[in-house]
């Protein structure tokens, strides 16, 4: 009987630190460098091209142009141009700044992200890079700690999440798709798009040197990040601050669970751990939207971190932590979150954060991005030509429903939406509810008081508030009646004359 309650208090206790992270999330409010013979940066012309140690040179244009123009060579950005590259496609990437890049997110691939690698030939990506496997989540509440792993008893050893430095991951994305002598990789800024008879024909962009210069191909599909200057001609932004990360790189210290993430279900709201290589552990410390973000320059920052957060930190962790905050290495980045709300246009389309972006603390987004990565690649692999833009136009429609997948439950069902595993939104309504459901039910016992009550409605009220406007932003025939949209029904590919 005794073991009985205890298994009991255990599972209420997983799932209530599990519903409470979920319904934080979703709120709406020393590694030696890479060798420099991979980072090759070539001067054609006027272009800067990069290119790798295996591939000494990648063509520039041929007098017929690119059948593609690819705007960002971020993460999803790469992995396309890489994709339609091996499919025989001539690529034209523009990136603003070639350079390793320097961030604080963007850092752990849950495991169908890493699937998705595999299915585009770039598993590769995540080695010599110091990447580190992560098989699940411990969570802390009040000195508490529970273990959430990933389900993965039905795949192979090698599949797990990889976390890792996001620049040193990028890099490598880069180098594969520029290896490619199809794939003409080139540093310079896109500034608009143009456009004839409102279809859009290609780009205009700026180069180091500041010339200026123009692109042409029959399709461009723009990635060019959260910070996008495209995005209002490709879709009707709704973008939402729901936070702040506050972050710093631990040395010398070691997770208290090795190989997984770690969430501190701290006051007033999460904090995480989790390896980028094997001597540095990333810690984010989130900091509400109404909260006013303490200022690094005056010191309040730091006082913050050490009175506020340190206490809250696990001891394995705490005195890295304080030691980091006193060196003053502290960064802070945005969070932003946007519904996938496009605007069908010819000739372009737009994806990656530009397009679509979910709270980082879920860390889905690289995840997403390879899967939408996936999902095109194969629906443009058995066209010829794009020059017929209405009809590819119409075709494409078909991505936006074929994006949002369908089809253990309690925390294993929970944990595959997290990891990737489980793309359907039919899961994620029922977990949310769900978990919605069980919190009140845990409030209103043993004896449902007026307070009582009152704090479940607002509970589910508040849940609603959360989830409803997501699936309205998200399109309910999309998600759930997939069948209905014409875009996906009628789906072929345009045939030309």
């Amino acid at each position: 009987m005794v073991l009985m309650i205890d298994q009991f208090i255990g599972t209420s206790f997983a799932t209530s630190l599990i519903g409470l992270l979920l319904l934080i999330i979703l709120r709406p409010n020393k590694m030696k460098k890479l060798p420099k013979s991979r980072k090759n940066y070539n001067k054609m012309g006027n272009d800067v091209v990069l290119t790798s140690a295996d591939n000494e040179h990648s063509l520039p244009e041929n007098v017929s142009g690119p059948d593609v123009i690819i705007v960002g060579a971020g993460v999803a950005g790469a992995a396309l141009a890489h994709a339609l590259g091996k499919d025989g496609r001539r690529v034209h990437v523009i990136e603003r700044d070639l350079t390793e890049p320097d961030r604080i997110v963007g850092e752990l691939l849950q495991p169908g992200g890493y699937l998705k690698l595999v299915e585009l030939g770039l598993d590769d990506c995540v080695e010599e890079i110091d990447a580190q496997p992560v098989v699940g989540y411990a969570l802390f509440k009040d000195g508490k700690i529970t273990k959430t792993p990933y389900p993965l008893g039905n795949f192979q050893a090698n599949v797990a999440g990889r976390s890792f430095h996001n620049g040193r991951f990028i890099q490598r994305m880069r180098e594969k798709a520029a290896s490619l002598s199809n794939v003409r990789m080139e540093e310079g800024t896109v500034t608009s798009l143009f456009q004839e008879n409102g279809i859009v024909k290609g780009v205009h962009y700026k180069t180091k040197d500041g010339q200026e210069h123009k692109s042409c191909a029959p399709l461009t599909i723009v990635f060019d990040g959260g910070f996008s200057n495209l995005r209002r001609s490709l879709c009707n932004p709704k973008v939402d601050i729901p936070s702040c990360f506050v972050g710093m790189a631990l040395e010398n210290c070691q997770l208290p669970v090795p190989n997984h993430g770690h969430v501190v279900l701290a006051d007033p709201s999460p904090i995480l751990f989790y390896p980028i290589s094997s001597s540095e552990v990333r810690c984010l410390v989130d900091v509400p939207a109404g909260q006013k973000l303490p200022s690094i320059a005056n010191g309040e920052m730091a006082k913050y971190l050490k009175t506020k957060v340190a206490p809250q930190i696990p001891d394995e962790l705490r005195d890295a932590f304080i030691s980091k905050v006193e060196k003053g290495s502290i960064r802070t980045a945005t969070n932003r979150s946007m519904p996938a709300a496009p605007k069908p246009t010819p000739g372009a389309l737009l994806l990656g954060d530009a397009f679509n972006m979910r709270h980082p603390l879920t860390g889905g987004g690289m995840t997403v991005a390879l899967s939408d990565v996936v999902v095109l690649r194969n629906l443009i692999k058995p066209l010829q030509d794009f020059h017929d833009a209405a009809s590819l136009n119409q075709y494409l429609e078909s991505f936006y429903t074929l994006r949002k997948g369908f089809g253990g439950i309690y925390t294993s069902g929970a944990m595959a939406l997290l990891s990737g595993l489980n793309p359907r939104p039919s899961s994620l309504i029922f977990h949310f509810l769900a978990m919605a459901i069980f919190g009140v039910g845990r409030l209103l016992l043993p004896f449902p008081s007026p307070k009582r009550l009152w704090i479940g409605a607002k509970l589910i009220w508040g849940a609603s508030e959360i989830l409803f406007p997501i699936i309205k932003a998200e399109g309910v025939r999309q998600m759930f009646f997939p069948a209905t949209v014409p875009a996906l029904y009628g789906r072929a590919p345009p045939v030309y004359n």
